[in-house]
């Protein structure tokens, strides 16, 4: 249930919130409407209810003033659009039909006639009218349903509600009133501002969560560049209280990590400057040793020395982070390179890109040593894409035990053990080559193809 949940849900803050503030606000728009109806019905059925009393009250009345032989006359007179009257020795309504939830009418109609017996009932009538006796004048006190004659109106399900008034003279006069239901609120009148309401909303809403979380881009832009280069300029503190504290803390850790690195990088090149010099001394005290063949290996093990000192502090500067980006023509530099190496080149002669020539060459470089001296050659290809170039060196060597894959990359680890340089180098080529081709934006992945040996894949942004 999670998993399914989790895709349907929006990927980016900006859905999220947006759809949180969307669902909150039609939840809110259905609760209001709901009162509102709830309220207009209880209103209209109360104005209703006091409307039909004053009028029914008004026939009963006058229908007590006027002499018998003008009664019915009088009563057809006052006949109006959802309110037939008729008159009759029986009441239209029984004594055990009495409607409670018509007691505000009931209450209405006797404050107005004190003294007199009513009925009221929101049962619909019969289909056939119940008044046996008709009119004193001998008409029909109805006709033959309620949805017949000219008092009635045409409403798809009525309200209908009966009353039954007993007059002095011990007849009854009857009332049936329709009341029309209430047209539903779900129109499109009602329901077409509702609907733009939520739209303005939602725009609104997104144009404001965008404006509230570009900040958060910012920082995910300053992260990206702190990786790359750790002397990139500071993030810009500005925005609400809270992206302003954020923006001080990453400065503050920038500035941390920018003085760890140099801290290191003087720490390294003080060391390298003080091994230099006893290195120095000790070559020439070998000049005096008369062994020719003790010499030369005293001379070349310095020399070792000296060249892993000054691969150490090569790559403890990080000099490729703070190279100057210019454009290069990346395709050139492949193809130089892979005649050097002696490798097979496939891909365009030309194609330039934005980065910095020493490092990319540099790094370039190491991995094509690397498959020239344990892959037995290798060889290039470059494919090109819309934002990204993907370079892939493939060699025929043995390749590299899986659990090795990214621990090559660690300085100065080699997968060879014996620390012979003539077989495993100084353990620094892999990791100069990460760190050149991660500061300009990109990565190093190394698999082992199925037919054998190693495939680089490195991928650069345009």
């Amino acid at each position: 249930m999670k998993p399914v949940l989790s895709r349907l849900l929006p990927d980016t803050l900006i859905g999220r919130t947006v759809l949180v503030l969307l669902l909150g606000l039609i939840l809110l728009q259905l609760a209001g409407v709901a009162l509102y109806s709830m309220n207009r019905l209880e209103l209209t059925a109360n104005l209703r209810g006091r409307q039909t009393a004053e009028r029914i009250a008004g026939v009963v009345k006058l229908a007590q003033d006027a002499p018998d032989s003008d009664r019915g006359r009088i009563l057809r007179a006052m006949e109006l659009p959802g309110l037939r009257i008729g008159w009759g020795q029986a009441p239209l309504v029984g004594p055990e039909e009495n409607d409670p939830d018509a007691a505000a009418v009931y209450d209405e109609l006797t404050r107005r006639l004190t003294g007199v017996e009513v009925r009221l009932s929101l049962r619909p009538p019969p289909p056939l009218d119940p008044m046996a006796p008709p009119f004193l004048s001998g008409e029909p006190t109805f006709g033959h349903g309620p949805d017949r004659g000219p008092g009635m109106m045409r409403h798809p399900h009525p309200i209908f509600m009966r009353a039954a008034v007993h007059m002095a003279d011990g007849s009854w006069l009857n009332f049936i009133a329709e009341f029309p239901n209430e047209d539903p609120l779900w129109r499109m009148r009602f329901l077409g501002p509702l609907t733009l309401g939520l739209m303005v909303v939602m725009v609104l809403s997104v144009l404001a969560v965008r404006r509230a979380a570009k900040p958060l881009a910012l920082l995910a832009a300053a992260a990206q560049r702190l990786g790359r280069d750790v002397t990139a300029p500071p993030m810009p503190v500005v925005g609400p209280r809270e992206v302003r504290a954020a923006a001080v803390a990453f400065n503050e850790m920038q500035t941390r990590l920018r003085r760890f690195v140099e801290d290191r990088t003087q720490m390294i090149a003080a060391i390298s400057h003080d091994l230099r010099t006893p290195i120095t001394r000790l070559k020439l005290r070998a000049e005096f040793v008369d062994d020719d063949e003790q010499r030369l290996k005293m001379l070349s093990d310095l020399d070792e020395m000296e060249e892993m000192i000054a691969s150490t502090l090569a790559f403890a500067r990080d000099d490729v982070a703070r190279e100057v980006r210019r454009q290069v023509d990346l395709g050139e530099m492949l193809a130089e390179l892979c005649a050097d190496f002696d490798a097979q080149y496939h891909g365009p002669i030309s194609l330039v890109i934005t980065a910095g020539p020493t490092g990319l060459k540099r790094a370039f470089a190491n991995l094509l040593e690397n498959g020239l001296k344990y892959g037995g050659g290798a060889e290039v290809a470059v494919d090109v894409g819309d934002s990204h170039v993907e370079v892939v060196l493939s060699d025929s060597g043995p390749g590299i035990p899986e659990a090795e894959l990214e621990r090559v990359f660690a300085p100065f680890y080699r997968v060879e053990s014996s620390r012979n340089r003539a077989t495993g180098g100084t353990g620094l080529g892999l990791a100069v080559a990460r760190s050149a081709i991660r500061a300009h934006g990109g990565d190093i992945v190394l698999v082992n193809r199925p037919e054998g040996g190693l495939k680089v894949t490195v991928t650069l942004p345009r």
